[in-house]
């Protein structure tokens, strides 16, 4: 199997080639993550793998293998292969985790671009979708929205205008997955070896999407409720597709609560528009909330700014502020438990006679 066709170029094989490695190792990609165990794809096919424990003892939970990583792999095709380390990401996708205690979690990495799945529906939401924007541009990925089920609406111009004024720029395409509308378009954006991940409420089509854009059916679909428009989880788990056309596609479950995390970088591009107005404001530290000569409540006050997006803004600002604050408080709990353990295995040093 040539791992090139999975996205395997220039950028990867000089890390590799640079790491001091067992000669018996060579790349790999994960291609889906379960419970206890992982997918993945090398010179020597698909099969299951999992981490070699004393080379992820004392690792950060960020810096575990996650769906679209390269690793070296210790290869065993006809029982289970181990991974001894994970390569440097060119993008990655974070998401809290839903324990407040904990570190966020690696949803994909290495991807190039993030298409964000909305479906036209009684369960657009604009708001969702900056926040998706958000996690989006601090990937390092490009993003892309995409709006399924276009034919089944008689709102679609409104939709699309919604859409493209809350894009700044961003790529916007209408599709429906059954005609196949709009989908030359979205295939003329991609090249072969690219990757793109998927990010989207369950309900919105992604896995429609999928099977529309690889010709044949890989995923399990299913229809919305029709008292809410709302889905049914259809993907249970990560995992990726090369499809016929050689564009790797990334599905993730749908994911209704997303915590933006500390993308301080994708907040700043997702609100440029109420950012380059916060420049007008007459004091550096302005909070635009009452203070005078405040440029962004005058733009509310005339109009030019929408007191919808300025609410969104300011709420996800706060939980910015929130996770920086968590994050600086579990380093430092880190810190401290990495420093009990030093020093409980300096008191159990045998002391030297003298």
């Amino acid at each position: 199997m040539n791992l090139k066709e999975y996205g395997y170029n220039d950028f990867f094989a000089a890390q590799f080639a640079e790491l001091e490695l067992p000669e018996q190792l060579i790349p790999g990609r994960v291609t889906a993550v379960f419970k206890h165990v992982m997918r993945v794809v090398s010179a020597d096919g698909e099969h299951l793998a999992k981490t070699k424990s004393s080379s992820f003892r004392d690792a950060l939970r960020t810096d575990w293998p996650a769906i679209g990583d390269f690793v070296a792999l210790e290869s065993h095709p006809s029982d289970t292969s181990l991974i001894h380390k994970v390569l440097e990401r060119k993008s990655i996708f974070l998401r809290d985790d839903p324990d407040p205690d904990m570190p966020p979690q690696v949803v994909a990495a290495n991807f190039d671009y993030c298409f964000l799945v909305n479906s036209a529906n009684d369960d657009f939401n604009i708001n969702r979708l900056e926040r998706y924007l958000t996690v989006a541009w601090n990937s390092g990925a490009n993003p892309v929205i995409v709006l399924t089920k276009a034919d089944l609406s008689d709102k679609l111009s409104y939709y699309m205008d919604q859409l493209n004024a809350a894009a700044f720029g961003v790529p916007v395409f209408a599709v429906d997955s059954i005609s196949g509308t709009g989908l030359d378009e979205l295939r003329s954006l991609l090249s072969p070896g690219e990757t793109i991940v998927l990010l989207g409420s369950s309900g919105v089509g992604k896995s429609s999407l999928v099977n529309a854009l690889a010709g044949e059916e890989r995923m399990k679909t299913s229809g919305i409720r029709e008292d809410d428009a709302r889905g049914r989880h259809t993907t249970t788990h990560r995992e990726m597709h090369l499809l016929p056309s050689g564009i790797i596609v990334i599905d993730t479950p749908g994911m209704r609560g997303l915590g933006i995390g500390n993308a301080a970088a994708g907040l700043e591009e997702t609100f440029q528009d109420i950012e380059e107005i916060a420049q007008q404001c007459r004091f550096g530290d302005c909070s635009h909330h009452n203070e005078p000569g405040c440029a962004v409540q005058d733009a509310l006050e005339n109009g030019t700014l929408a007191r919808k997006h300025y609410a969104n803004w300011e709420k996800l600002r706060k939980e910015l502020a929130y996770n920086e604050r968590k994050n600086n408080i579990l380093l430092m709990r880190q810190d401290k438990q990495q420093w009990k353990a030093i020093s409980k295995q300096h008191r159990a040093k045998p002391k030297k006679k003298v």
